[in-house]
């Protein structure tokens, strides 16, 4: 499987911030085709990270130079392309 180079990781995010707010961060540095805050599916609450997808290669890796290390709402950012979710458990 080949992994998607227009899919970020996005990294010690604000636990108040919305899938729209890190859609805008990102909108500066390209065309933000998805935008998504990874919370807890009992209490709702962030868990601190998300995924971007930007329009095409370009735009990500643009993304990556730009956001990676930037102070946002107190919190130095991490991005870095998305890796494939990997399986911990092997239960075969």
């Amino acid at each position: 499987m080949e992994e998607a180079k227009n899919k970020l990781y996005v990294g010690n995010l604000p636990y108040s911030i919305s899938d729209e707010e890190l859609q805008n961060a990102f909108a500066g540095s390209g065309d933000v085709t998805e935008a998504k805050v990874i919370t807890d599916k009992f209490s709702g609450k962030s868990k601190g990270f998300g995924f971007v997808t930007m329009k095409d290669d370009a735009a990500a890796e643009k993304a990556i130079k730009e956001m990676d290390g930037k102070d946002f709402q107190g919190r130095p950012l991490r991005v870095s392309i998305a890796r494939p979710m990997r399986k911990e458990f092997n239960r075969e």
